[in-house]
């Protein structure tokens, strides 16, 4: 080869391969910054080591990365001010806010099944105070635990005393178009409320579009299993997803669940709630991030 034709075919090769580079990089971005399918809502301290402490940047972080919603459970406990930034950055990218707790103490705590009056004052007062906190960040969804089994009365007696008491709430959230979801845990067999059966029948007899079932796939999988079937028999009374691999409690692909197929499941039966990252992270930092977000960018890809 001559020398003049080995410089061109070098330089070809090199134009080539920048170009090769930028198309990569841009196709990259491109990844990073698109939405998906179903809306993932993250909560505080996922994308923390890249966005720092401030919930606000992170908020913003997210909304970069490709995220339309975010979750936080605490938000009644923060202070109002701080509330209503969170709402008004929301509203200004276009997002959602997932559910945030009714603070009625601890998931055990107060237990509605006791029918006892000043549990039922205490679950009421959170549900009011619920309603101001939503307020502030356009929220649609508050999660309730009804709280343990109280052993000394029949499960028929507590399943009523639970009726009762979630109708009330009901009453609290209806008139701003707020719906509470009951969620089902794993987290201990003294919880009264743990499987998705017991739920649909609850929210049933309760009657109202303000209560509904919370479905975590994560708690299902460990109480229940055969997590896509008891979605489509109970769908009439699911208004909320969350998930969270198991064992472990992580990112979707780091355990047994085949979240590819539930969320192509869940986009198939025209799911257009959110889906909240309940879980924590199966490494820490950047390289956590990173890994989340591929994880997320994986189960979405259906």
């Amino acid at each position: 080869m001559k020398r003049s034709d080995f410089i061109k075919s070098g330089a070809a090769l090199l134009g080539s391969s920048v170009l090769l580079t930028n198309e990569s990089m841009a196709q990259e971005k491109q990844t990073n910054g698109a939405t998906f399918k179903l809306d993932y809502a993250p909560h505080q301290g996922m994308f923390a080591a890249t966005a720092g402490k401030s919930f606000i940047d992170e908020i913003k972080y997210m909304h970069e990365l490709g995220f339309r919603s975010i979750e936080d459970n605490g938000l009644p406990g923060r202070p109002l001010d701080e509330q209503q930034k969170i709402g008004d950055t929301l509203a200004k990218l276009g997002m959602r806010m997932g559910v945030f707790v009714v603070p009625k103490g601890g998931n055990g705590a107060n237990t509605l099944a006791a029918g006892k009056q000043e549990y039922v004052d205490i679950f009421l007062k959170g549900c009011r105070e619920s309603v101001e906190t939503a307020k502030r960040v356009n929220a649609k969804w508050a999660t309730v635990v009804p709280g343990d089994y109280h052993r000394n009365l029949p499960i028929g007696v507590q399943t009523a005393n639970v009726i009762e008491a979630l109708k009330r709430g009901a009453e609290i959230f209806e008139p701003h178009g707020m719906t509470m979801v009951l969620e089902p845990l794993s987290d201990t067999p003294d919880l009264f409320l743990r499987f998705t059966d017991q739920t649909y029948e609850i929210c049933k007899a309760v009657g109202s579009p303000s209560c509904k079932i919370l479905y975590d796939a994560y708690h299902q999988q460990k109480n229940e299993g055969n997590l896509i079937n008891l979605m489509n028999t109970c769908w009439s009374e699911i208004a909320y997803i969350q998930v969270g691999d198991n064992p472990g409690r992580r990112e979707p692909t780091t355990g047994e669940i085949n979240y590819k197929n539930v969320f192509k499941w869940l986009k198939e039966k025209g799911y257009t709630g959110i889906v909240g990252m309940e879980h924590g992270m199966s490494k820490a930092g950047v390289e956590g991030e990173k890994a989340l977000l591929a994880a997320y960018r994986e189960v979405d890809n259906f």
